[in-house]
This record gives structure tokens, sequence and C-alpha cells, in this order.
């Protein structure tokens, strides 16, 4: 079997927790931020994980992350 290619753009985007999660950042963050709330603004600082649904495709995306 030839080794599997990371794809780049989801390696930028996604990394591996120590217990097999995978924290991606939240979207709707760049810009139009004066029209959200300050609620919502807060909410999008933190991190967030992939749903378990869509687990198993991403790590085939980041194989040797």
């Amino acid at each position: 079997m030839p080794k599997l290619k990371t794809h780049r753009g989801a390696a930028k985007r996604l990394s591996l927790t120590k217990t097999g999660k995978i924290k991606r950042s939240k979207a709707f963050r760049n810009h139009i931020m004066a029209s959200k709330s300050p609620k919502q603004k807060r909410n999008l600082r933190h991190a967030g994980f992939v749903d378990s649904t869509e687990v198993k495709k991403m790590k085939k995306l980041i194989p040797y992350k």
C-alpha cells in the first residue's frame, strides 16, 4: 500500500486532541462583526469539535496528524 497523502487544506484547519477528538475553528468570525451580538461573538471565540458523524471522514483527510 502506498502512503496516504494529507489533505493540506484540512491539515491547516483541523487538529487532533489527545483523546482523539478533532478540533476545528468556528465559522462566521471573519467579517461583518458589527452586526453580530456580543454574546454571539463571545461564543465564536472558543474552538468547536467535528461532529461524531463526520469524524471518520476527517481522519482520512489527516491520517498522520
